[in-house]
């Protein structure tokens, strides 16, 4: 079913409105909708709805409400991804894919062998990937969009990581901690059990995760030290140097493969 994103100050007690031009169209001229038709709307925080069209008129459309219910695409775990500046379009890739995979924030970071320079415009590239990601979103059934955030310096970046449960960083130059072995030691320190003696399900008490991704060369001796300085898990992904572009999107498999499925 075909899904839209609304502002909360447009969803009533009984009816949804859509008056996005873009929206309007894509729903008329694209999917050829009209009255009685059914779609998705998600209210990008907390619920969706599933509407049928009640009218189509002065640029808008009429959803009436027939049912809602809280996101159940979305993971538990938030994970936010600070990507080392790739050339040319890879960007544009890692936010469709990792959007696919349920990522919730997406943080360009300029790093020292970052090839792109920034000469005051990066923000028109932060607004196209925002709609990457919505159009991603909407695509693989998301229940919210991820956030694009604007760009940061590798010393910027590792003033947030203390705000994150656990942050990993995959290193080409790491060959002894394995990302399985890392990850699965956290969901053994994170399990918990019940009061009544009884383990939980397989769920991870972390809510917040960050992954640190270097750009096309990797992270500089110095950064990969400033790392290590921090609480930060320095993992390796392999026997082989997987690309920027590739990195985020295995590491971020593994992630959800481990601690949410």
């Amino acid at each position: 079913m075909s899904r839209f994103f609304v502002d909360p100050a447009s969803i009533g007690e009984k009816y949804i409105y859509i008056d996005d031009k873009n929206d309007v169209k894509h729903i008329l001229s694209v999917l050829r909708m009209k009255k009685g038709d059914t779609l998705t709307v998600s209210d990008k925080s907390e619920w969706e709805y599933e509407c049928e069209i009640s009218g189509i008129e002065d640029g808008q459309i009429c959803l009436l409400i027939t049912d809602k219910q809280r996101f159940a695409a979305e993971p538990d775990l938030r994970v936010t991804l600070f990507q080392g500046v790739p050339k040319g379009s890879k960007m544009d890739d890692i936010v469709r894919k990792t959007t696919e995979m349920g990522i919730a924030r997406i943080v360009p970071v300029f790093m020292d062998r970052t090839v792109v320079k920034d000469n005051g415009t990066y923000h028109k590239k932060i607004a196209r990937m925002q709609q990457i990601a919505g159009e991603a979103s909407k695509q693989c059934g998301r229940g919210v969009i991820p956030e694009i955030s604007d760009k940061l310096s590798f010393a910027e970046m590792i003033s947030l990581l203390d705000n994150y449960d656990v942050v990993v960083f995959p290193y080409e130059n790491e060959k002894g901690t394995t990302i399985k072995d890392a990850l699965r030691d956290i969901c053994i320190a994170s399990d918990r059990v019940m009061k009544n003696g009884r383990k939980s399900k397989k769920q991870t008490a972390l809510k917040t995760c960050a992954v640190i991704i270097g750009p096309e060369g990797g992270f500089s001796d110095t950064e990969a030290e400033e790392l290590k300085k921090t609480d930060a898990l320095c993992v390796t992904l392999g026997k082989t140097i997987l690309r920027t572009e590739t990195a985020g999107i295995v590491t971020m498999a593994m992630i959800m493969y481990e601690l949410e499925l």
